[in-house]
């Protein structure tokens, strides 16, 4: 809980369960959070939901795709969408993007926050976004933002000029006011249907700047979810999309490209990359996006070190497929020499696409939620001991000082991802050598392709 404003008003948001389900299922209202640039839309939107989730920067143009997070007032859910500042008739090619973007967001909420900035009084801008707003159908709140003290309350005023019927003067930066604005918020949102909960599972797409990462959101959607340019560094926030077409439901996440440490300058790249890395830590399966033409490098072995490290699926993605001059070996000899370089977890599916011209994206699609499905998989007891333990004694371990090892019993532990522990007289001497054997031979013998399993020796 937070306090918000000298009434001590507690708001509880952020609670992701069973709310965050309801979010990724689609059932929620949504509340679109609008305005110019710099006015701190971001800031009001980590105030909602609970959690610093957009990137927040002094310079104008941070946010650029619609950002969605999950807040509750008063016992009532409903998805919070952040947008880029509005501009009207630029040339700059980001701006328009971003207008896109904004459009889009007013067309999905049920209610709109149109957010303007007290400290700075009217702008311009403010009146082009008032009257973008008048064209839309959905209910409109106007909120003054950076209403710090009494005599900023007062600046507030000045508003009403817009031509709406109330002005909400609050603090995004300490919560202030926030409490009437929500109760407000509620009373016009419309009625939340009951469905079933379900978990989805969370597909996250990774890999270094401009592989294609948002082009291939985009292309699986069916819409411009994500802005694409052929500029390295667009997509800055991690953006959760909610997929159910084809046969198909989960989670999606695009993510900002990762780059080198020594090549990330700014605060705000910086920041970006943290929240791709956060992203991988949250998902159940990356897929892991490699430009055909630049082959693998060292960054995306970095980030596939990572995604095994976290003991997420993963699925590699050839993109730009394309573009490579082919003949009938090519995608074997390309293959081959992609796994010598994940080497050691080299039981890893890789698929060569085309974004643009949509090729086995949807394929790509299925085997992620295969595997998916083989990282979640539990293994009985007794399976695994009726498979494993002959192995075992048919190759036993290498003695070590004279001394015999024993392993008599195998079971899955009940963590998130496929661990094993292997019960034996003395673990200590089971060498490293002989227990990346015993991983290859429960992948030999079960299926685990794309996923990182751990294998452990304990004290019997």
């Amino acid at each position: 809980m937070l306090c918000w404003g000298e009434d001590k008003i507690l708001l509880k948001i952020g609670r992701f369960l069973p709310s965050k389900v309801r979010y990724f299922c689609g059932l929620m209202a949504i509340v679109a959070i609008i305005g110019r640039p710099n006015v701190g839309k971001s800031t009001f939107f980590n105030r909602l939901i609970g959690r610093r989730q957009a990137i927040v920067d002094e310079f104008s143009g941070v946010t650029r795709d619609r950002h969605y997070g999950v807040s509750d007032w008063g016992g009532r859910d409903f998805t919070v969408v952040d947008t880029g500042g509005f501009v009207k008739e630029t040339d700059d090619r980001f701006e328009k993007e971003i207008a896109k973007q904004v459009q889009i967001a007013m067309d999905e909420a049920a209610l709109i926050l149109f957010v303007v900035d007290a400290q700075s009084g009217t702008h311009e801008l403010d009146r082009d976004v008032a009257k973008l707003l008048r064209t839309s159908d959905k209910p409109v709140l106007l909120v003054a933002n950076k209403v710090d003290n009494p005599a900023r309350e007062m600046d507030s005023y000045e508003f009403y000029s817009l031509g709406f019927e109330k002005v909400f003067a609050i603090s995004a930066m300490n919560g202030g006011g926030t409490g009437d604005l929500l109760d407000e918020v509620i009373n016009l949102l419309p009625v939340e249907e009951e469905k079933d909960e379900v978990e989805l599972p969370r597909i996250s797409v990774v890999g270094r700047p401009n592989a294609g990462k948002s082009s291939f959101v985009n292309a699986l959607l069916g819409v411009e979810r994500n802005i694409v340019t052929e500029v390295a560094g667009t997509t800055r926030d991690s953006i959760d999309t909610h997929y159910n077409s084809f046969g198909f439901e989960f989670t999606l996440v695009d993510t900002a490209g990762i780059r080198k440490k020594s090549r990330v300058h700014e605060d705000l790249e910086f920041y970006s990359v943290m929240r791709a890395i956060k992203s991988i830590e949250n998902s159940d399966v990356c897929i892991l996006m490699i430009d055909a033409e630049e082959g693998i490098g060292q960054q995306d072995l970095n980030i596939f070190g990572l995604i095994e490290k976290n003991r997420k699926g993963v699925v590699i993605l050839v993109n730009k497929w394309d573009l490579i001059e082919k003949d009938t070996n090519t995608a074997k000899a390309y293959e081959a020499d992609l796994r010598e370089r994940i080497a050691p977890f080299t039981d890893v599916p890789i698929v060569f696409t085309s974004v643009t011209e949509k090729q086995r994206i949807h394929k790509a699609l299925q085997i992620a939620l295969d595997v998916y499905k083989l990282r979640t998989q539990r293994i009985k007891t007794n399976k695994l001991n009726e498979v494993m333990l002959p192995i075992i004694e048919w190759t036993p371990p290498p003695a070590t000082k004279g001394k015999y090892i024993k392993i008599k019993y195998v079971q899955q532990l009940p963590t998130h991802a496929p661990t094993f522990a292997y019960y034996c007289n003395l673990p200590q001497y089971i060498t490293e050598a002989y227990r990346r054997f015993i991983e290859n031979q429960m992948r030999e013998k079960f299926e685990f392709t794309g996923v990182p399993i751990q294998v452990f020796f304990r004290k019997k």
